[in-house]
Order: C-alpha cells, then sequence, then structure tokens
C-alpha cells in the first residue's frame, strides 16, 4: 500500500516534468501542411494590395509575428517584416487542426492560405485580449468592432 501512495503522489511530478521540457521552435519547423511553394512567397504589402481590389486571395506570404495567442497558441498577429506598420493580419488555423508555438514572436514566418477583411465583433476582440494577456482596463476600452485583415492559414513554416 505504502508504494501505490508514493507512486500516486510522484506521478503528477514526473507529468509536470516532462510537459515543461519542451524546446523551443526551431527554422524549419512546419505547421499544418506546411507551405508548397515557399519561392513564391510576398510580402505583407503586396497583400494588403490585393486586398484593395478582391475580397479574398489566396497565397503564400513572408511575414513577421506580432503575437501569439498566450492561452494555446491557436493564432497570431502577423506584420510586414521589412517596413514598419501598424497593419496586421489576425491569422487563424484551417479547421483548428494546428497550433502554433507561444514563444514565437518576432521570428519569421511563411504561411500559406487564404487573406481576407473581416468585421470583427467586440466580444471577439476582447477575446483576443484576454488571450494575448492584456489588462482588464485595456479589455474594457475594447467597445467597437473593426474591420481586421485576417488569413485562414493551412500551413506555417518558421523561418
Amino acid at each position: 500500500m505504502k508504494k501505490f501512495q508514493v507512486l500516486f503522489f510522484l506521478s503528477p511530478v514526473f507529468l509536470i516534468c516532462f510537459a515543461c521540457n519542451t524546446k523551443p521552435a526551431a527554422s524549419g519547423d512546419t505547421f499544418g501542411t506546411g507551405v508548397s511553394h515557399p519561392e513564391s512567397a510576398v510580402a505583407v504589402s503586396d497583400v494588403m494590395h490585393k486586398l484593395e481590389t478582391n475580397d479574398s486571395v489566396k497565397v503564400v506570404m513572408k511575414a513577421k509575428v506580432n503575437g501569439v495567442c498566450q492561452a494555446k497558441g491557436c493564432w497570431m498577429n502577423l506584420v510586414d517584416a521589412t517596413t514598419p506598420t501598424d497593419q496586421k493580419f489576425m491569422v487563424k488555423f484551417k479547421d483548428y487542426a494546428f497550433f502554433m508555438p507561444k514563444d514565437i514572436a518576432g521570428r519569421e514566418v511563411l504561411v500559406e492560405g487564404t487573406a481576407y477583411k473581416e468585421l470583427t465583433p467586440v466580444s471577439e476582440l476582447r477575446h483576443y485580449a484576454e488571450d494575448a494577456g492584456k489588462s482588464e482596463e485595456e479589455i474594457a476600452k475594447i467597445t467597437e468592432p473593426v474591420t481586421e485583415l485576417k488569413f485562414m492559414a493551412s500551413g506555417v513554416v518558421i523561418l
């Protein structure tokens, strides 16, 4: 009986040790279906320009990660890797099939999928702010829906 109690006590300790032993994201790490034609990647600014005359654009885009959902990596924000701008793409992952590492802010990625514009309701904006670790005061200031640049990614490669 004493062995069972010791095993019962130690099993959560081992589980925590193994769960915390995650390696940082490495260059070349692939998520989802990956990127079929990395050589065709275009800049964020090119995609924004295409969205001026199109409802959506299927594309491979090269961008810099500006933020990642800190709850589970279920979304990320991308900005232009070469030209500083306030414009960003909110990226979700097709069929919720994969998540991104939470420690890749500042890294460059290739994403393949569909870029589009969408009106995001206040409730969703507040949810994203909470996931990003914003304060209650910052979340309370979100009172209007926002038309955002979005991207539904089928695959991602970390550069």
